[in-house]
């Protein structure tokens, strides 16, 4: 054990190398990772959290802590050892403070399990970045540090003493003067003070869908973009912390928000709600995240072709759970003249693919106003796909209501007779209404049609098998997908022997209804797709 220190700079020097230990002695035990970054950051990151850092490790939520941003992930293991080593408390999955410690030394023991100066020969070398040090390597490092040889994951007192005499002291001392101002702001602006406790708990106003417009019927109808800029300033309107964007697209997507007050962030107007990221797509959903664990509910918004610059960003916010909500409208090859450059084919797939991230294509206008009220509310993130052009808005009297949105996919149509169908037509957006063509055209032939909606996979899938199955009987073979993108993924729909009206290469430039009737994507392909899936069962 190594001598008890009081002198200061001694002290510092037990932290350093107590972090330096328990990234070495991590990775060694998982037998992965990279030591070489945690080893030489050590000395700054433990100087900026003891002298400088604004954070009380008993309350990691604390709005107006400092934030730490250790943006080489390969050096993840320092991280670990300093929340160990300040003894930060672990927030639960539901956003609760709990009593347990973030990091235990059984979690760093467990470091790259299921449930990172100072290396004799590989300092300064590839192999201390990139790989542990092995035992006689890690046993030097050790004695070079002035560390037991034989020690594994040591923390002497003194280093929890040390780190809780600087940043848990003084984080303390400073979260309790803000809470005493929190109390007087309350006392001067109870309602600005209702907002913020709301925005804590990850709430919203109890009257935050009252001006949700519904949308009345008619074969003109909107673009899903117009009615979700309609929705979204609506919502935008009852809920003063939702804020947002466009990657410099604003006018196209529908994103901005045109309510009195709602104005433009600037340096020098910083209550403004609409944010000009400009054309930094990946910066836009990075912030977005950013703004998302503040407690601020927070939308970005491009092409959804130009998801794709965005990716990392993206991942990383269905990685973290922030309930970020991507709006991305010109959805598909019915862009037009725009041609295959802004016509998205796998997006589709690719966004589904991708684990935690909810997807949702409406198909009109009421549906856009149901995905709202989900997402707005979500603890997840989500993304929204939207079109360019105009889709009739359903009479719900006719068919089944929007409101069934929120399980992810609903029965729209079912034979007139009550009997069972005879096959299945499932579609998403804009081809919704070529299924609803189709089924209309099939029962003129007293061919027995259900069309079912499927908005959301990710939200239908977390529904009950015996909802899944009330939708999508099992019993029914004969099944017709039809989407404006890639056919990859729906045979989880209409099984190996179905038949998916989809794309399977890139657009071109044209017209829409020329790209629609050239890639075969019509209500006559949907019908003729039904009648052979029916021959063939």
């Amino acid at each position: 054990m190594p001598e008890p220190h009081t002198d200061g700079h001694a002290l510092d020097d037990l932290c350093v190398t107590t972090l330096r230990t328990l990234a070495i002695d991590a990775v060694q035990a998982a037998n992965s990772g990279h030591p070489g970054a945690p080893m030489a950051l050590a000395p700054t990151a433990h100087t900026l959290w003891h002298r400088f850092l604004r954070y009380d490790p008993a309350d990691p939520l604390w709005p107006n802590r400092d934030r730490f941003v250790l943006s080489g992930g390969h050096g993840s293991a320092l991280l670990y050892a300093l929340l160990h080593l300040a003894r930060v408390t672990e927030v639960t999955a539901d956003g609760k403070v709990s009593e347990r410690p973030a990091v235990t030394l059984e979690d760093l023991r467990g470091f790259r399990q299921l449930d990172g100066y100072g290396a004799p020969t590989k300092a300064g070398t590839p192999a201390a970045h990139g790989e542990p040090l092995g035992k006689d390597e890690a046993a030097g490092a050790k004695r070079f540090y002035g560390w037991p040889e034989d020690s594994r994951f040591l923390v002497p007192d003194a280093a929890y003493a040390h780190m809780a005499a600087g940043i848990a002291k003084r984080g303390q001392a400073l979260r309790h003067v803000w809470d005493g101002q929190l109390e007087e702001y309350a006392e001067r602006y109870p309602e600005l003070a209702a907002e913020l406790r709301l925005m804590r708990r990850g709430e919203l106003p109890a009257d935050w869908q009252r001006d949700i417009p519904a949308f009345p019927t008619g074969p003109e109808g909107l673009a899903t973009r117009d009615s979700s800029g309609q929705v979204l300033n609506a919502v935008a309107r009852k809920v003063p912390w939702l804020l947002g964007g466009s990657a410099d697209l604003a006018p196209s997507t529908r994103t901005r928000l045109t309510f009195d007050g709602a104005g433009d962030f600037a340096a020098d107007h910083p209550r403004g709600r609409n944010l000009h990221f400009g054309v930094r797509e990946f910066a836009a959903a990075a912030v977005t995240s950013g703004l998302a664990l503040s407690g601020l509910r927070a939308y970005w918004s491009t092409f959804l072709v130009f998801s794709d610059f965005a990716r990392g960003a993206l991942r990383l916010s269905a990685l973290m759970k922030l309930p970020v909500v991507h709006v991305f409208t010109h959805d598909s090859i019915a862009v037009g003249e725009d041609g295959p450059t802004h016509q998205p084919i796998e997006h589709l797939a690719s966004l589904r693919a991708m684990p935690g991230l909810d997807v949702f294509r409406p198909c009109d206008a009421n549906e856009v106003a149901e995905t709202w009220r989900v997402v707005a509310r979500g603890t997840r993130p989500a993304a929204l796909a939207l079109t360019r052009q105009s889709l009739p808005t359903l009479d719900r009297t006719r068919y089944g209501p929007a409101s069934g949105l929120a399980r992810g996919g609903y029965v729209l149509a079912d034979p007139a007779d009550g009997e069972p169908p005879e096959v299945l037509l499932i579609a998403t957006g804009s081809e919704v209404h070529l299924a609803l063509e189709a089924f209309h055209k099939l029962a003129a032939d007293g061919v027995r049609a259900r069309v079912v909606s499927l908005p959301c996979w990710e939200l239908f899938e977390r529904q009950s098998a015996a909802y899944r199955n009330a939708v999508l009987p099992p019993s029914v073979t004969a099944r017709v997908a039809v989407e404006l993108g890639s056919p990859f993924g729906w045979e989880r729909y209409v099984g190996r022997d179905g038949t998916v009206v989809g794309l399977s290469s890139f657009g071109e430039s044209a017209p829409m209804d020329v790209l629609l009737t050239e890639f075969g994507i019509t209500a006559e392909a949907v019908t003729e797709a039904a009648r052979s899936q029916l021959a063939a069962d």
